[in-house]
């Protein structure tokens, strides 16, 4: 029983570098990293449009402030205002996905349907010659049972035919 434990001294050191800046992990981040990018252009693109909207509001040099002009384009600065936050959920959304991708484990298609494959209990192995050989099978049987419902009814008919023909011959 002793004997079944490693031993202290055979056991292979751990890897005390860690993982983080790997080949992996800096890919699995890139996404990430490309959202935070993404995110701070969008700060400052929805800074500005802020700016220039208050600036428009201050009066002119010259000009009675009790009697502002406030000329503006609704369908233009809704267009704007909806732009503008479609471009900081998508920034948001980037962030999000590359950070989940990255918790997960997983840097590209074929790793993402290995964990979903692997976690719906489906068999993660499978290849595209299994997939062709079922299909062939499940058409085959089809097509079989074609063939028998074809026969069945040409036997009805043939079976109708006779008696029809047994019906003339003993008029």
């Amino acid at each position: 029983m002793a004997d079944s434990l490693p031993s202290p001294t055979s056991m292979a050191p751990a890897n005390t570098k860690p993982d983080y800046f790997s080949r992996r992990s800096r890919r699995q981040l890139s996404l990430f990293a490309a959202g935070v990018g993404f995110f701070g252009l969008t700060s400052i693109i929805t800074r500005r449009a802020l700016v220039r909207r208050y600036k428009a509001t201050i009066p002119k040099f010259f000009q009675p402030n009790n009697r502002p002009s406030m000329e503006f384009d609704g369908a233009l600065e809704a267009f704007e205002a909806l732009s503008i936050a479609t471009i900081n959920v998508a920034s948001v959304g980037m962030i999000a996905a590359g950070g989940l991708l990255w918790a997960f484990d997983i840097s590209s298609i074929e790793d993402m349907r290995k964990k979903v494959r692997t976690n719906m209990g489906t068999e993660g192995l499978r290849n595209d010659q299994d997939a062709e050989e079922e299909i062939e099978e499940w058409m085959a049987g089809i097509l079989g049972r074609k063939d028998e419902t074809l026969k069945q009814r040409a036997r009805a008919r043939e079976a109708r035919n006779q008696k029809k023909e047994e019906m003339d011959g003993k008029s």
